[in-house]
């Protein structure tokens, strides 16, 4: 299958003002992420709150330009982009929002709202925009003359469905989804992932799907991205990061749902709070937090590094795989730092 979308190295970092007389404090939301994404395949981006994940998501969807680092979409390149291609790619990627009610215009009636993007960006007359329109509403199951209802008068499922709609009106190569399922029912949730797999599987779409709930990640993601801090922790297959967790953070946030991990995964629970992105720790920004870490992890930064199948931040990795992670004190792991 053919890549959608392919980042390397992608940075984000803003300039936080703390004062007339005082230079800006430099906060790294997302700092070196890389990763692709074929037709027809999914990507989840998990982590806690503040990792970055949504960040990534409006680079990704072009609605922030990254600080560094590349970005191809469908060919082209979505950083330095010619003025005669900015339209091409925004229609190629399209997002799909947490709060369904909040995105939609209450003051439009559905099918209006998805005709404007045709209108905008097509020669389509009235009747054609009409009939894309009513024929979306039922690819996303709802009924064609829903399109002359306003957005009040539906269920948060429903709304959802039409948000899916709309972001599909353009035929995209790519949709963000940003918690797209966290605000409904657990009933409607499956409803609505469910759609989004049948419209995958239809149209070829490549995902880019965020969220903070592993056990959505393991229904509908072929690959999985662990953030913590803007960085990457563990990435690869689905199958691999669920069963055989190599990074200690993907371990605790497995642990922290029960039902969704490997059994003979061994249960971390993370202590303190998270650090703040202005004063990340030094060498591994997850060593403040480990229950593993050594002295080499504070002093030196793991790079990302292919390890069985996956690739990890962390600089015992391919032991902790092999042996599974020791259940000792940081202390005793100053050995391993040798």
């Amino acid at each position: 299958m053919s890549v959608v979308v392919q980042a390397q190295n992608l940075r984000q970092i803003y300039k936080i003002r703390r004062g007339m007389f005082r230079e800006p404090a430099l906060l790294q939301a997302v700092g070196g992420v890389s990763f692709s994404i074929e037709a027809g395949k999914t990507l989840a981006v998990v982590g806690e709150s503040g990792c970055g994940k949504s960040t990534l998501a409006r680079m990704v969807s072009l609605i922030e330009k990254p600080s560094e680092g590349t970005l191809m979409l469908d060919g082209s390149d979505a950083v330095n982009t010619p003025a005669q291609d900015k339209r091409r790619l925004r229609q190629a990627v399209q997002l799909v929002f947490q709060n369904p009610y909040g995105s939609l215009n209450p003051r439009k009636k559905v099918g209006a709202m998805l005709e404007d993007p045709l209108a905008i960006n097509t020669n389509l007359d009235k009747a054609q925009r009409v009939e894309r329109a009513r024929a979306m509403l039922a690819q996303v199951g709802l009924r064609p003359e829903y399109a002359n209802r306003y957005p009040h008068m539906f269920s948060g499922g429903q709304r959802q469905r039409i948000a899916i709609a709309r972001a599909l009106m353009l035929k995209p190569k790519l949709l963000v989804a940003d918690e797209p399922v966290s605000a409904l029912d657990v009933s409607i949730q499956a409803q609505v992932l469910n759609l989004l797999s049948d419209l995958q599987d239809e149209f070829k779409l490549a995902y880019l799907f965020i969220s903070h709930d592993l056990a959505v990640v393991r229904h509908i993601a072929h690959d999985v991205l662990v953030m913590y801090l803007g960085h990457v922790m563990e990435q690869g297959p689905k199958a691999e990061i669920f069963e055989r967790p190599s990074h200690p953070y993907t371990q605790a946030l497995l642990a922290s749902t029960p039902g969704v991990g490997a059994r003979h995964v061994q249960r971390i629970v993370l202590k303190g709070e998270l650090p703040s992105p202005l004063a990340p720790p030094s060498g591994c920004v997850f060593s403040s937090r480990c229950p593993y870490a050594a002295p080499r992890c504070s002093a030196e930064r793991p790079e990302p590094l292919p390890v069985q199948g996956r690739v990890v931040a962390c600089h015992f990795a391919g032991q902790f795989l092999e042996s599974g992670f020791p259940a000792v004190a940081s202390a005793d792991n100053a050995a391993l730092s040798g």
